[in-house]
């Protein structure tokens, strides 16, 4: 029988593959389960509705109850806290009464934000009485309440989970499948003194990655940092910090390619999708906020955007920083714990 390399190559791979059971479920099954879970929790779902801060005041009550009727999500608010709210993400747009009519603040750049005003201007006029109202626009493009100088914290979240996770884990599973790590069994190190200097490797490496995207944020965008620059700094090393732990984590047993994908995918996708990265957490349901609370890249987006756009201290930060603190802990000790060479 004559045997040709391309296909004996062929069927090879396929039976080494197949004799994984890790491999198959990462390929086909998480990728099903996500899609599952997915069109479960997004279908027929319904136009989200715009979300209004009112300000305080008799008329602003009545502004209210116009807007009460279902089609809005309206919360009456001081006028600082409704600023507060605008610029992180909590709010789309804010009305706020005068004497013959109302003021919208809002940011042309987010399509929320505009689609909310025409909502908002339609119900108001429909109600006044008499007709016509007077509108002014107040668009908010000051650095510091504008949706980039909300995202760019976010950002710099995301990247630091990026790089702990799979940096590390791709890094640490390749050493394995090298057979590098075996090597290492044999020098006077012990398993801490790997996992620590995997871990300093990346904060070296995340010191620039945070500077170019400050950078980029001031130079490019005129973004203005309203809080301290060391604390921003303390806050990235302990996010990094705790990712990286993670991503030791994710490395720790994993001897495969497939195997290190998929474990990355499922600690780093429901963050992506749930931490407020590119829009407020506080979009999601109630009943699901306390998840999304616990989660690290929630809590370090949460402190990073009051620093930066509040000017937060770091001790007024100290939820987020026991969230980080405990994450990166655990996935370290265990770690060090399941950790092994081969």
């Amino acid at each position: 029988m004559h045997y040709h390399p391309i296909r004996e190559l062929f069927l090879a791979r396929m039976k080494q593959f197949f004799r994984e059971p890790e491999a198959i479920f990462w390929s086909y099954g998480f990728p099903l389960i996500m899609t599952i879970g997915l069109g479960v929790a997004f279908r027929n779902r319904p136009p989200e509705k715009p979300r209004v801060d009112v300000i305080d005041g008799a008329a602003g009550a009545n502004i209210v109850k116009v807007l009460s009727g279902g089609e809005f999500v309206v919360s009456q608010q001081s006028r600082d806290d409704a600023a507060r709210r605008l610029r992180t993400g909590k709010s789309d747009i804010t009305v706020e009464p005068t004497a013959q009519g109302f003021i919208y603040r809002f940011d042309p750049s987010r399509p929320e934000s505009a689609l909310a005003r025409a909502k908002v201007n339609l119900a108001l006029e429909d109600n006044a009485r008499p007709p016509p109202i007077d509108v002014h626009d107040q668009l908010v493009q000051e650095p510091g309440a504008r949706y980039i100088d909300f995202l760019v914290p976010g950002l710099i979240g995301m990247n630091m989970l990026g790089g702990g996770i799979w940096g590390i884990g791709f890094v640490t599973v390749d050493m394995r499948i090298r057979r590098l790590l075996k090597r290492m069994v044999a020098t006077p190190m012990k398993k801490g003194h790997f996992l620590i200097a995997m871990v300093g490797g990346r904060m070296f490496f995340m010191l620039p990655e945070l500077i170019l995207i400050l950078l980029m944020g001031v130079l490019l965008f005129g973004m203005r940092i309203s809080g301290s620059l060391a604390t921003i700094v303390l806050l990235a090393v302990l996010g990094a910090t705790t990712f990286a732990g993670m991503g030791l984590l994710v490395a720790s047993r994993a001897d495969r390619m497939e195997t290190v994908v998929g474990l990355a995918n499922l600690a780093t996708l429901p963050m992506w999708l749930l931490s407020g990265v590119f829009f407020s957490a506080d979009r999601f349901p109630g009943y699901m906020q306390w998840f999304i609370q616990a989660l690290p890249l929630t809590q370090l987006n949460n402190a990073l955007r009051a620093v930066m756009l509040d000017g937060a201290s770091l001790a007024s930060q100290w939820l987020p920083l026991a969230v980080l603190v405990a994450w990166g802990g655990i996935a370290f000790a265990l770690a060090l714990r399941l950790f092994r060479w081969t």
